[in-house]
């Protein structure tokens, strides 16, 4: 099996999800994709990627609930995978110790869940398509190459994004100040950023983290991206 994130979560670097889909069923190896950063960031086409398994969280660009998520298994994996446990949702009773998988992806459901949080979800994914994901896309790109390209103009800062194709999230580093710092001193002036881990990285050899992690979406204006660009140029100013 191939296992790829499709956009890792420290930078903007997109992985060419359909090349490998490509070589996936060229090889006739099972295809599991994650999207946990593309989902309501980008649009998703699972028959063009050929991905045979896609995971995704609503917390994220899709703005849902946090604790929800979702799991897509096409027909192929259907025919070669079984959940790790029967239960009550996943399968039924077929009399004495016998049991039978219910039909389609169902059977990786559990039976307990929230339905808030459910509910909450639906609604999240139904917002994101109202607004249309060809859109939202096309936005949050411009977006973080605005971001990313007035930060690279800045002398001290360092952007640290991958890629030959990059998406909204954007990640840097100021010389000589550490990160969680710059991030108290955006968040003093009403700009959210989150900062990286090098635990929750730990194939990135590069020795770049902790970094400051900025992630614009299709609602912020290009005033707000001007606005976080010149705060940090007056931190890096400050310091000199």
């Amino acid at each position: 099996m191939i296992g790829l994130t499709w956009v890792p979560t420290a930078g903007g670097l997109v992985n060419p999800a359909a090349e490998v889909g490509r070589l996936a069923r060229a090889a006739d190896v099972l295809y599991l994709l994650d999207a946990t950063q593309v989902v309501g960031q980008f649009p998703i086409d699972v028959s063009a990627i050929g991905c045979d398994m896609l995971t995704g969280t609503g917390r994220k660009f899709l703005r849902g609930p946090r604790g929800t998520g979702f799991l897509y298994v096409g027909p192929r994996a259907l025919d070669r995978l079984d959940p790790f446990v029967a239960e009550i949702r996943s399968a039924t009773w077929a009399g004495g110790r016998s049991f039978t998988w219910v039909d389609g992806a169902r059977r990786f459901e559990t039976w307990e869940n929230s339905y808030v949080n459910v509910v909450g979800l639906g609604a999240a994914v139904r917002q994101a398509i109202d607004v249309g994901l060809d859109r939202v896309g096309r936005r949050s790109a411009a977006l973080g190459a605005r971001l990313r390209t007035g930060l690279a103009e800045i002398d001290g800062v360092t952007v640290h994004d991958l890629g030959r194709e990059q998406c909204a999230i954007v990640t840097a580093r100021v010389a000589g100040v550490d990160t969680g710092d710059v991030a108290d001193a955006l968040s003093r002036q009403g700009i959210n950023v989150s900062t990286t881990v090098a635990e929750h990285n730990q194939f990135d050899t590069r020795d770049v983290h902790p970094m400051v992690r900025l992630s614009p979406h299709y609602y912020n204006t290009e005033a707000e991206i001007d606005q976080a660009i010149d705060a940090i140029a007056t931190l890096v100013d400050k310091i000199r």
